[in-house]
């Protein structure tokens, strides 16, 4: 791991000018994801790319790799505390900020999608929109998705934040803030740091919880989805709600 350095020092002469020995590769990688878009390009390819701006005289390609082996995928990478980022050899300030405002990007860019196009009516419209980097939060998040009647996205809050397993709620607190939004619906997501998104007996009576406050008040919760690495649940899906 400590090679990082040495290696991207090193220069090849090529024609005329002295080239790293890496520039080669470079060019092909942004060929590639010009051409062919990132769907053609393994996580290590893609990750790479993203190095490339943060680094531009490294070899970014093992610190990709070593990347991707430490926390498993591209989605865990950009999402990684940075702490845990920075004990990485090679990984300085620069490249965690890079990596953060890629990610803080694609997350805006989903929910001005959202906002301007798309209605949260369906349960995979929800999960396109919801920041993909939840699932691997290392703590329990929990967002309310505040719905006018036709389904359009009022407002996309987080409500609190807790530990690794557990994140205080309260339901009348959720239905304070609907009704100051003038919201009559509510999609409530929020992460399971394990990685199984099976719903927690906790879970289940929060929610009954929050149903029982909002529906008196013309508030429905249309659905409670649990993201984690292992995939998804839907509390409708399961007839939870």
């Amino acid at each position: 791991m400590s090679g990082f350095r040495d290696k991207s020092a090193r220069e090849t002469p090529t024609t005329g000018s002295s080239l790293p020995h890496f520039h080669g590769h470079r060019e092909r990688q942004k060929t590639r994801f010009q051409e062919g878009g990132a769907e053609n390009l393994p996580d290590y390819e893609l990750l790479e790319l993203v190095l490339f701006q943060a680094l531009p005289r490294r070899d970014t390609k093992p610190l990709a790799k070593a990347l991707l082996a430490r926390f498993g995928s591209f989605s865990e990478v950009l999402s990684a505390p940075r702490a845990r980022l920075l004990e990485m050899p090679g990984v300085g300030d620069g490249v965690v900020h890079h990596m953060k405002l890629i990610m803080a990007a694609a997350q805006r860019f989903g929910r001005d999608r959202i906002k301007t196009r798309a209605l949260l009516d369906t349960w995979s419209a929800v999960l396109d929109y919801c920041p993909p980097a939840m699932a691997y939060e290392a703590i329990e998040q929990f967002r309310i998705l505040f719905l006018s009647k036709k389904n359009q996205l009022i407002a996309d809050e987080v409500q609190q934040t807790g530990t690794v397993d557990h994140t205080p709620v309260y339901p009348r607190e959720v239905v304070k803030r609907a009704l100051e939004l003038s919201a009559t619906a509510i999609i409530i997501v929020h992460n399971h740091p394990s990685g199984d998104p099976t719903p927690s007996s906790a879970d289940i009576q929060m929610t009954k919880s929050l149903v029982h406050v909002a529906k008196p008040l013309g508030i429905a919760v249309h659905d409670h989805i649990i993201v984690g690495r292992d995939g998804h649940a839907s509390f409708r899906g399961l007839r939870l709600i």
